[in-house]
């Protein structure tokens, strides 16, 4: 039987192994041999590979990170590792990849197929939302969660003391998770690269209601902005209130995949072995406008990831 192999790269997301669990499953559903590839790019050079067992991919549906572990390897910029990978393959008869992660992981097995010729599907896993082409990445909805679980935590100090909290959330330079965390959130201030911000106005629509009663703030910015620190000072001098800045880190990462990662985990990885059978190539798995599809590897890499505009439009008030 034909040899396909999933393999997860990059950062983890909560997301990733419910899709390892079923792309292992409907694999061998289609009747293909499924091979697992274990700490990421490096597991490939390193022939840290072997078949599937049932055993591998049981009671992992409910695990946050990556049970095949994760890496980044400098070593597969280089054609000669990257040879030596391709020949792990072969010995296995491994002639599809499924590699769940980000773009880099996505570029990186682009130019293997270009040196090699071994398709591959991508599904997209990352917290930050920022891969172009889908309106949805594996372990969003998780990270969302647990910023919400500890927003609302911090929210409960902050009305013990009258304070203000500046919470800086991951994202890299998309600020989707800051913005949505902020709505669901009723934070008063959201700062994110994709919109501008005016603290002049900021400053007197809050102290105006700070007048009216208002007894703590809350202010989520994304990482992208670097702007949490300054922010935390500028609310203490021009608002005249304590201000704490927690960054939130690698927590976002971590925790049980909720229910709509598991469920998306299964439409792409089925997405995915699916697209490998029909012969495709270099394809991302994509959920846009509520329907799965695939997008070719070269969208992803020279498109500019949108973000939702009712989003952008909801948060523009906290930013001035």
């Amino acid at each position: 039987m034909e040899g396909i192999a999933i393999m997860t790269s990059g950062g983890d997301a909560a997301g990733m192994n419910p899709a390892v669990k079923s792309a292992v499953d409907y694999a061998r559903k289609k009747g293909l041999t499924p091979f697992l590839i274990r700490n990421g790019l490096r597991g490939m050079i390193d022939g840290d590979i072997a078949q599937a067992k049932r055993e591998d991919v049981s009671g992992i549906l409910h695990r946050g990170g990556t049970v095949l572990r994760s890496s980044r390897s400098k070593r597969f910029f280089e054609y000669e590792h990257r040879k030596t990978a391709y020949e792990n393959l072969q010995k296995h008869g491994i002639n599809k990849l499924i590699v769940i992660g980000g773009d880099g992981s996505f570029a990186a097995l682009n130019q293997f197929y270009a040196d090699f010729g071994v398709p591959f599907a991508g599904i997209p896993a990352t917290i930050d939302n920022d891969i172009p082409g889908t309106d949805y990445c594996l372990g969003v909805d998780t990270a969302l969660n647990m910023i919400r679980d500890s927003i609302d935590s911090i929210r409960d100090t902050a009305t013990s003391f009258s304070r203000a909290f500046v919470i800086e959330t991951m994202g890299r330079h998309c600020g989707y998770l800051a913005m949505v965390s902020a709505l669901s959130s009723g934070a008063e201030i959201c700062i994110v690269p994709e919109l501008e911000y005016d603290l002049d106005a900021m400053g007197e629509r809050l102290r105006k209601d700070v007048k009216d009663g208002r007894g703590y703030i809350l202010a989520i910015v994304a990482e992208g902005t670097n702007m949490a620190e300054y922010l935390t000072r500028w609310i203490k001098v021009n608002l005249n209130m304590d201000a704490r800045l927690t960054v939130l880190g690698h927590v976002q990462r971590g925790g049980s995949p909720t229910v709509r990662d598991r469920i998306m985990a299964y439409k792409f990885a089925v997405s995915a072995v699916d697209s490998l059978i029909a012969g495709n190539t270099n394809k991302i798995m994509i959920y846009k406008d509520g329907t799965m599809g695939s997008v070719d590897i070269e969208t992803v890499n020279s498109t500019k990831v949108e973000l939702n505009k009712d989003i952008l439009q909801l948060c523009e008030h906290l930013s001035k």
